[in-house]
């Protein structure tokens, strides 16, 4: 049997085999400490688990963020705070929503604000901040609607798969609601289904938009039944309005 060294050697070798390089370099790190014979079987083992697991859940977040489209994004919720340059209103709903609870909830939430408001700013902060828990999409509401209709056209298999991704994310976050005007009844048919099937799972869907939810009718064309519906799901339960202070 082996012991001392050779057995931390073996033990070494075999945890990096089996792909667990913190826990690996945990073991050596400890071995080499000078109170190693001291530590009890629960210091040991805890001082194993930890690293590997910090090392996977790193890797989980960096991944979620990826798939997220928020990788590399330097917001922070911690910022989002009534300053001298905006207000958020009403009162205190940045701290309601740093919770992440309405995730939780499955409620939507719709930022309005002129254009470099903080809505981008504060949409992203929350969006990198759910990643550690949830499923999050990050997308430009026009951008990933014309996507959509394209691919939909070349691969319909393809289609429906991204579809159902985005639909089923825990938290989807469309910046740049309805900037344009929408003219493509495909795209405003998709948009109406996306909102439909997220609010019949109950998950939480994240609006940005520059535009007061009265006029969004007038931005989509020849279909004010779908207007409505677009507008009663979005505007559903949190509407936060960002508003910039005068001189800035």
């Amino acid at each position: 049997m082996l012991t001392g060294k050779h057995l931390v050697t073996t033990l070494t070798a075999e945890l990096t085999e089996m792909g667990l390089r913190g826990m690996a370099s945990a073991l050596d790190e400890m071995y080499h400490a000078p109170d190693f014979l001291e530590m009890d079987s629960l210091s040991v083992i805890a001082k194993l688990i930890e690293p590997e697991y910090q090392s996977k859940a790193t890797k989980k977040l960096t991944n979620r963020l990826r798939l997220a489209h928020l990788l590399g994004c330097p917001q922070e919720i911690a910022n989002c705070v009534d300053s001298a340059d905006r207000a958020y209103l009403p009162s205190g709903i940045t701290q309601v929503l740093a919770s992440l609870d309405f995730i939780e909830q499955g409620l939507n939430v719709c930022v309005l604000g002129p254009s470099d408001s903080g809505k981008s700013y504060l949409a992203k902060a929350l969006g990198i901040s759910a990643c550690a828990k949830y499923r999050v999409i990050y997308q430009h509401c026009e951008q990933l609607l014309e996507s959509l209709v394209i691919l939909k056209e070349k691969d319909y298999h393809k289609y429906q798969k991204q579809l159902k991704k985005v639909c089923g994310q825990d938290l989807l976050i469309l910046d740049d609601f309805l900037l344009h005007t929408l003219t493509d009844e495909r795209e405003v048919k998709l948009l109406f289904e996306i909102l439909e099937k997220r609010s019949e799972m109950q998950l939480s869907t994240f609006i940005c938009s520059q535009r007061e939810p009265a006029s969004w009718s007038t931005m989509i064309l020849n279909d004010e039944v779908s207007a409505n519906a677009i507008l009663k799901r979005a505007t559903k339960h949190y509407t936060v309005v960002i508003e910039p202070k005068s001189g800035r």
